[in-house]
């Protein structure tokens, strides 16, 4: 049986209106020390986020704000001095609870055997 390895995730979701805490579900953040991955998703929507929201949003700074969640995970040079922070510190600065229209879900935790299949099962579930 291969072994099981524990992991943390959070959804990232768009909050057009802050002051509304309305948000739409945009991609999934998974973190797994076992497997020493730490990797996001992102995707929008344009159709359902006009539906979601009467809010004038800048399509191309949200992509940007989701490439930069992106970026810091990776962990190299171009994810700015967030990106070269230790591997769970960077988990830790990306979900923690800040109020601007990109945000994340609490943290949740789970096992898994593959944390990227597991990042592509959350990603299908909860936010396509």
């Amino acid at each position: 049986m291969p072994a099981k390895h524990l992991f943390e995730y959070a959804v990232l979701r768009v909050v057009p209106r802050v002051e509304r805490e309305e948000f739409l579900n945009v991609g999934v953040i998974l973190y797994c020390a076992g497997q020493g991955f730490l990797q996001a998703t992102g995707e929008l929507n344009s159709a359902r986020l006009q539906a979601f929201s009467n809010a004038q949003l800048d399509l191309a700074d949200l992509r940007e704000r989701l490439r930069s969640f992106q970026r810091i995970c990776r962990g190299r040079a171009e994810g700015g001095p967030i990106g070269q922070l230790p591997i769970a510190s960077r988990f830790r600065w990306l979900t923690a609870q800040r109020s601007t229209i990109v945000q994340t879900s609490p943290v949740h935790p789970g096992l898994c055997e593959e944390a990227a299949a597991t990042l592509a099962r959350l990603h299908a579930e909860l936010v396509q």
